[in-house]
């Protein structure tokens, strides 16, 4: 498993991080340590996922997505 923590622009409240996180979930090989407004820090599996497809799973939901 490797750490990736990301900056996320766009959220401003609890509803936001509650889709980031079931966006997160449903993303394979994700395992989710905490989203919070403005930031994510989980780990994945490379087998699985990669950095590009998590934050990409990010942007389908409207936000902006960067690696910290």
């Amino acid at each position: 498993m490797k750490q990736l923590n990301l900056l996320i622009t766009g959220m401003h409240c609890g509803a936001c991080v509650r889709r980031v996180t079931a966006a997160l979930e449903k993303t394979q090989g994700v395992k989710i340590g905490t989203v919070e407004v403005g930031s994510a820090r989980l780990e994945y599996d490379p087998a699985q996922a990669d950095p590009a497809s998590i934050m990409a799973s990010v942007a389908k939901l409207g936000f902006s997505a960067a690696e910290e």
